[in-house]
């Protein structure tokens, strides 16, 4: 049985997972900037999403109270500071210190490796996109798994969520690919490798 998923956030991102878990046959409520809706959507739904701005983390929890306690914790988001840069890297991760925030929740660091725009199929020029997941509770991480494969991904396990350091550099990396080279949101990953 799908669990019930509880996105916060309705922006781009939000808005693509919330309709490509619609299309895969999930229960799904999403809210924006609502103190009172944060609170309520993520008691409601079994697994949380946040799909909201880094430098929005800590108000986003504050507003969700008790309610990710025990529940999968999907971290969407890409660490980066107000210009852009990387806010953390190599020593820690945006996941890792949510993790100590949240001790209670399974945080799992998954989507930040992909543009918006193919969020929602989980595909793009007709091929699926790696889906990379890392986190340190093994049921959770199966279930996030099982998500991306619904969507339309190709879901890679990344190990760990020690391993979020590197998914969230290589998340910054495709920003820069996609924006200040000027690769266009077309450019995603895709990694190659032996048949099991």
């Amino acid at each position: 049985m799908k669990p019930k998923i509880g996105i916060i956030g309705d922006g781009n991102v939000g808005s693509a997972l919330k309709r490509g878990l619609e299309r895969a046959k999930y229960e799904v409520k999403n809210v924006g900037h609502d103190p009172k809706g944060v609170e309520e959507t993520a008691a409601w739904g079994e697994v949380i999403i946040l799909a909201v701005p880094f430098a929005a983390l800590d108000d986003t929890l504050r507003e969700m109270g008790k309610a990710a306690e025990g529940k999968t914790l999907i971290d969407v988001t890409n660490a980066l500071a107000p210009d852009y840069s990387l806010a953390l890297g190599c020593s820690t991760s945006g996941a890792e210190e949510l993790q100590k925030k949240a001790p209670s929740a399974k945080v799992i660091k998954a989507f930040n490796t992909a543009f918006a725009a193919h969020m929602e199929t989980g595909r793009v020029k007709n091929a699926a996109i790696t889906l990379f997941v890392a986190g340190d509770d093994e049921e959770a991480k199966a279930m996030v798994l099982q998500m991306g494969r619904n969507l339309g991904f190709d879901p890679v396990d990344a190990g760990p969520l020690q391993n979020a350091r590197w998914l969230e550099t290589l998340g910054y990396f495709h920003i820069q690919l996609g924006y200040a080279l000027k690769m266009g949101t077309e450019v995603e990953f895709k990694l190659i490798r032996e048949a099991a």
